[in-house]
């Protein structure tokens, strides 16, 4: 339970810090330098205003010297990073798997948010998140791997599951790349950008074939279903509309990495 609330603290934190990935990156500013300051007076933010959550609270959503409204996805990014990450913990306890699934619920957040701001998905994330999930196939195994079926009793388990993370990524960024081409050539213009076949690929490194792919489907759902209804709603043109696949991926692959492989190999667990 203390890792779990410690591990949710730590991911206040680290939900401040995406904050400023995704304001500065899709504007090619340094995550460094300078410190955070307010996007509508360019004044420095002080420490005691930047605290995770406390800050939005205390100076009711505006800028202690402009006034200016904060936006909500301050608090909700800081919110919904430390949930998970107390998630990941408490269901998988202290080891790496949970540190995989916070890492990838980090990542997964920021990607989300950018492409909902933005219409952008960086490269820091999508190809950074790839290298990294491939990496921790090393030491955790995908679930419902091609080759970890074909290779069960292999001696070489962690090699098996690195294989199975690229043959993944490289699977569902294809699936998504055969999409964005048979758009193109029969519309003419561009329907899914390179953010997006770059995330597929980051999924896929993370989740593995079986949970990548039921997160392409689900996503592609949501996709249509919000798309199509904010559009009727709001009267814009649908053929024209730039819809942010990248969130709605984004949300799915959240939903099924947590239900599927967090939830569900604790409740396994449980019942053993």
């Amino acid at each position: 339970m203390i890792v779990a609330l410690l591990a949710g603290l730590f991911g206040l934190l680290i939900g401040s810090f995406l904050n400023v990935c995704i304001y500065r990156m899709p504007r090619d500013l340094s995550v460094v330098t300078p410190r955070s300051f307010c996007p509508e007076c360019n004044q420095t933010i002080a420490w005691f205003d930047n605290i995770p959550l406390l800050s939005y609270a205390m100076l009711a959503a505006r800028c202690r010297r402009c006034g200016h409204r904060i936006p909500a996805r301050y608090p909700l990014v800081e919110l919904l990073t430390g949930i998970l990450f107390f998630c990941a913990f408490w269901f998988l306890g202290s080891t790496l798997a949970a540190a995989k699934f916070a890492v990838y619920a980090a990542v997964m957040i920021a990607l989300v948010f950018s492409d909902l701001e933005e219409r952008i998905l960086p490269d820091e994330f999508t190809l950074g998140g790839t290298a990294v999930g491939v990496i921790f196939a090393a030491f955790v195994p995908v679930s419902g791997g091609i080759l970890l079926l074909i290779f069960f009793s292999s001696k070489h388990q962690w090699l098996v599951s690195l294989s199975d993370s690229v043959l993944a990524a490289a699977i569902c960024s294809g699936a998504l790349w055969g999409v964005r081409a048979l758009y193109e050539k029969v519309r003419n213009r561009e329907g899914l950008g390179l953010g997006d076949v770059k995330m597929g690929a980051m999924i896929g490194a993370f989740l593995g074939i079986q949970g990548a792919l039921l997160a392409l489907l689900i996503g592609s759902l949501l996709g249509v279903i919000i798309g199509l209804s904010y559009t009727w709603f709001t009267g814009k043109d649908a053929s024209t509309y730039e819809l942010p696949f990248g969130t709605f991926l984004g949300a799915a692959a959240l939903g099924v990495g947590f239900f599927s492989e967090v939830i569900f190999n604790w409740y396994n667990r449980l019942g053993a």
